[in-house]
């Protein structure tokens, strides 16, 4: 007897209950997921705990004064017990300049923050100690900030240099508690030499900590964010684009069916060589990085009103760094195919967004992240748009190696990608049957 089978063909619930049908898509949904947990978790959870050399300036403008019939610079004195704490685990790379100095590596991010001893530190110091007078004037350190690195890695650096600075002026404030106890026993209580309890709770922490922006950045520049939501959406548009291209191509050679709704549309298949397809791919990629850079920054810059100098060369940059990205991917998918778009996914998104240094500084990452950090695109990028956004197109800010790695990163994708295609094409790895060549 014939079981007529319904219109639909086979049942839903018969391919269900099929095991083989589950296995790739449970697998392959499973392993990315899992993955993608440890490396996003994987480097977020702790930054403190992992903070390694975070570069923090150390400035000493202090002119010294006369303390005891001698002249001293104390200032000095607080800037080498700053720089000479026991770091066992070196969270924090101290760099001895001057102001200038200190200005200079601010402005081109070399330094996530800098703490300076002022001027006057040494005379507000010595002046303080010869109580009782009234209304004393405090002694200040300054903590600059440099939002333009980023405000996690700024708020690390200042957060560190607040906490040096109380130590030191504790350390300064049992010095001048000692001093004036020692001189309220030399005194006669007639001469009122006594301190008062006020006195000495001001002369135990002596030192007032003042935080100010070391280099400003503009009101409309995210804290310091926009330039990695500015290279996510380049190396998105790279990205993306190059995975919309091979599969429009793929459709309009026949490759690949098009489906619209219920609309299915199988064109006629065009023989094409791998390596051929593949030009047409990357030709497409650099024609389009030039549309979306330009729309990147049309919407930001103009529409969204976002603080951006040094226009023409962020355009040429951008048009240059989805170039590189759009290649990579082309390249993958050519080299493994379907399975390229995954393999592209974790080298261009999943990799490079936790190791890309614009949301948690490489410092604060573990080893693991800082040795992705290396290679991985979105990183160079990141600097070179910050460099652009931030300080001032400075080379030496990260901008000229992002170049570097850019065309490096451009070389090596069509190496790689005209590589493969060759190699298929030669060993008659065709796409095409037989029979439509």
């Amino acid at each position: 007897m014939t079981t007529n089978r319904p219109q639909g063909g086979v049942r839903a619930r018969e391919v269900l209950a099929d095991p083989k049908v589950w296995a790739v898509p449970a697998v392959t949904v499973g392993l990315v997921a899992f993955l993608l947990t440890l490396l996003y978790m994987g480097g977020i959870l702790n930054p403190s705990d992992e903070l390694h050399r975070l570069p923090i300036g150390l400035v000493n403008s202090d002119r010294g004064a006369t303390v005891a019939g001698r002249q001293e610079n104390l200032g000095a004195q607080v800037t080498a017990g700053i720089a000479g704490a026991p770091d066992p685990d070196e969270h924090v790379s101290w760099r001895l300049l001057d102001r200038a100095g200190a200005d200079e590596q601010l402005a081109s991010g070399k330094l996530a923050g800098a703490l300076e001893v002022p001027p006057d530190f040494s005379a507000a110091i010595v002046a303080l100690g010869e109580l009782p007078q009234k209304a004393p004037p405090r002694p200040t350190m300054t903590v600059l900030t440099n939002p333009g690195v980023g405000s996690l890695e700024s708020s690390l650096a200042s957060n560190i240099s607040q906490t040096a600075a109380h130590q030191a002026s504790q350390e300064l404030g049992k010095r001048l508690t000692a001093q004036a106890q020692a001189m309220a026993q030399s005194q006669p209580p007639a001469q009122g030499g006594t301190p008062t309890n006020a006195e000495l709770l001001q002369l135990a922490d002596p030192v007032t900590v003042e935080v100010m922006a070391g280099h400003p950045i503009g009101p409309r520049s995210g804290l310091g964010l926009t330039a990695f939501y500015y290279t996510l959406l380049v190396v998105l548009s790279g990205f993306l684009g190059a995975n919309v291209i091979s599969s429009g191509v793929d459709i309009a050679l026949g490759y690949q069916a098009s489906e619209l709704g219920p609309l299915r549309m199988q064109r006629p298949l065009v023989p094409i060589s791998r390596t051929r397809a593949l030009i047409v791919n990357d030709v497409m990629s650099c024609g389009l990085a030039v549309l979306t850079s330009s729309l990147i920054m049309l919407a930001s810059v103009v529409i969204l009103d976002m603080d951006a100098s040094h226009l023409p060369l962020l355009w040429i940059f951008s048009v240059c760094a989805t170039i590189a990205v759009g290649l990579g991917a082309q390249a993958l998918i050519a080299a493994f195919g379907a399975i390229g778009q995954l393999v592209g996914m974790f080298v261009f998104i999943a990799l490079a967004l936790p190791s890309s240094g614009a949301t948690i500084p490489l410092q604060a990452l573990p080893d693991f992240y800082r040795g992705l950090a290396v290679f991985e695109p979105m990183r160079q990028i990141t600097d070179g748009v910050r460099a652009i956004l931030y300080f001032g197109a400075q080379a030496e800010a990260g901008l000229a190696r992002a170049w570097i790695m850019i065309a490096v990163g451009t070389v090596a994708a069509l190496l790689f990608g005209f590589g493969m295609t060759v190699y298929y094409d030669r060993r008659g790895l065709h796409r095409f049957h037989p029979e439509a060549g």
